[in-house]
């Protein structure tokens, strides 16, 4: 990966809608090579994909919390492999510490969130969670490669 990928990773990062044409014109290099060079980067696996970035807040999903999850017996991937499942969870982490799990999640109410703790907590294997509100989101976003 050289400067002129890492241009168009950080191009598309802030604006992913942009035609190539238009990155080019931004970068100043030809449309052609932004196209190929954008298929060799999602062929390598550098670009996974593309979404919209939502603001949840407004659709109607404004808590989101923080849930950190103990698992016994070596059963992580278990719990986490169900965890993942549920609409709500928008990241789920191995991490190290006290907790084994990290899990981001984001519901429309407080029934929806104590719906979901109630369940994790139901689950065998889990020991303990605990749960942080988040309250305000400072800085969301990516990194400059």
């Amino acid at each position: 990966m050289d400067k002129a990928d890492r241009s168009i990773i950080n191009h598309l990062q802030k604006k992913g809608r942009d035609s190539y044409r238009e990155i080019a014109r931004e970068l100043d290099i030809s449309p052609s090579t932004v196209m190929k060079r954008v298929k060799d980067l999602e062929d390598s696996g550098i670009i996974k994909g593309y979404s919209a970035r939502i603001d949840y807040d407004i659709v109607g999903f404004d808590i989101h919390v923080i849930v950190d999850v103990r698992v016994a017996k070596g059963k992580l991937q278990l719990i986490e492999s169900k965890i993942a499942r549920y609409d709500s969870v928008l990241m789920v982490f191995d991490n190290t510490g006290s907790f084994d799990a990290t899990v981001i999640a984001r519901f429309k109410n407080r029934a929806g969130l104590d719906r979901f703790l109630k369940r994790l907590q139901t689950y065998d294997f889990v020991e303990r969670t605990e749960t942080k509100l988040i309250l305000n989101t400072i800085k969301e976003g990516s990194i400059t490669v």
